[in-house]
């Protein structure tokens, strides 16, 4: 495919997402600064010469919108170059700072600024390109629901490491309990997460599983050969969730087995690794939040194809905007709420997502509902929020 034809086929493809799927509709939608266009289209939006060319950071005021006759409309706000520079994380392309991890962080970003992250702009263009062509607006409420669970372990001291430093901590009574039952470790909390996630029906429930070499950053590695893992496996598969695959913090793709779900470990992940996903033959990824700040990375409730910002190839890899992450809300160096504050923010985001009839993503880690948390008392308030 030459780059006429690739680039025409991104330009298609974001307008007819900016209509909702909807093909009619973008039929009528022209991306051209030659007005005489408004003749055999209703709606007309200005390019502002960059998509494809040299990068440059959106505008991210109200669309400057006329209406040069009756049913013809003029955007002049390049929303399309806006929907190309946010969903293929181009911004990444002009801001080379990275955490202590090599991601990207919202600290970093454009969007960190006056609460940006929190409105989905994406889909308010959406909504005006909707509106000006006299359509229906998409009804309030949810397009998919997906309780994630990321396992990075199963169990504090089913391990040998585990169970020797747990006795050297002085924890021998729960080492023992643990090594009695795997359901008295206070790590496999998966029965109580798979009771809450089923208050929340149609909701779909995907537990990304870790296969590394547990090393550095991947540590522990829990074996999937083992007892415990097979039973978690059963077990979960019984109760109708779906095994995605949790990639490995160093970046390495693992062959597509059982799954074609992924999520990198520490939401870590750049464009070569994402063309990896894409050329391995993964069709799903998870990872789309940033870790130190929850809201819309994407600027988008929607799932979007990944269009790889160096190559402008619109791939078959389809990101899936993550909402909430448990630990950014909590995390001392992310953002270190409280849990009202915690709940609160939640609420803004969900309703949100509600509004547009976005896709809700939330990720919870079984790990992360220890007593010392507020993750299990703030985990069923917000799914009551899904069912209100």
């Amino acid at each position: 495919m030459g780059d006429f034809e690739r680039m025409n086929e991104v330009i298609q493809y974001l307008i007819e997402w900016l209509c909702y799927g909807n093909s009619e509709a973008a039929a009528r939608v022209a991306y051209t600064a030659d007005e005489k266009a408004l003749e055999t289209h209703d709606v007309l939006i200005v390019p502002n010469g960059h998509l494809g060319k040299d990068l440059i950071y959106p505008e991210l005021t109200k669309p400057e919108v006329e209406v040069p006759a009756k049913g013809k409309t003029i955007i002049r706000t390049d929303i399309v170059y806006a929907a190309f520079f946010f969903t293929s994380r181009a911004e990444e392309l002009l801001n080379t700072q990275r955490d202590e991890h090599g991601r990207f962080a919202a600290k970093f970003s454009m969007l960190s600024k006056k609460s940006r992250l929190q409105i989905p702009r994406l889909d308010e263009y959406a909504r005006l390109v909707l509106k000006q062509l006299n359509l229906p607006l998409p009804e309030p409420g949810f397009g998919h629901i997906y309780l994630t669970h990321d396992i990075d372990t199963i169990a504090q001291y089913r391990s040998l490491r585990g169970a020797i430093g747990g006795i050297l901590r002085g924890e021998a009574k729960q080492v023992f309990n643990s090594l009695k039952s795997i359901h008295n470790d206070p790590l496999y909390t998966f029965p109580w997460l798979i009771e809450q996630d089923a208050e929340v029906p149609g909701a779909d429930t995907i537990y990304f599983v870790k296969r590394t070499k547990g090393k550095g950053f991947d540590y522990p590695q829990y074996c999937l050969w083992g007892r415990d893992y097979k039973r978690l496996k059963h077990m979960l598969r019984y109760n109708n969730s779906y095994l995605g695959v949790h990639g490995s913090y160093y970046g390495d793709i693992p062959k597509i087995e059982y799954s074609r779900m992924f999520r990198a470990h520490y939401l870590r992940s750049d464009f070569d690794h994402m063309q990896r996903l894409a050329d391995a033959g993964y069709t799903d990824d998870f990872t789309m939040g940033f870790a130190d700040s929850a809201g819309f990375r994407l600027q988008t409730t929607r799932a979007v194809r990944w269009i790889n910002p160096k190559t402008y190839e619109l791939t078959p890899l389809t990101l899936h905007p993550l909402t909430v992450m448990d630990c950014t809300l909590s995390n001392e160096n992310y953002m270190n709420l409280t849990e009202d504050e915690a709940y609160f923010l939640c609420e803004r985001l969900i309703s949100k997502v509600k509004m547009h009839h976005g896709d809700l993503c939330l990720l919870w880690h079984n790990s992360a509902l220890l007593p010392e948390t507020y993750h299990r008392s703030l985990y069923p308030k917000i799914l009551d929020l899904l069912n209100a």
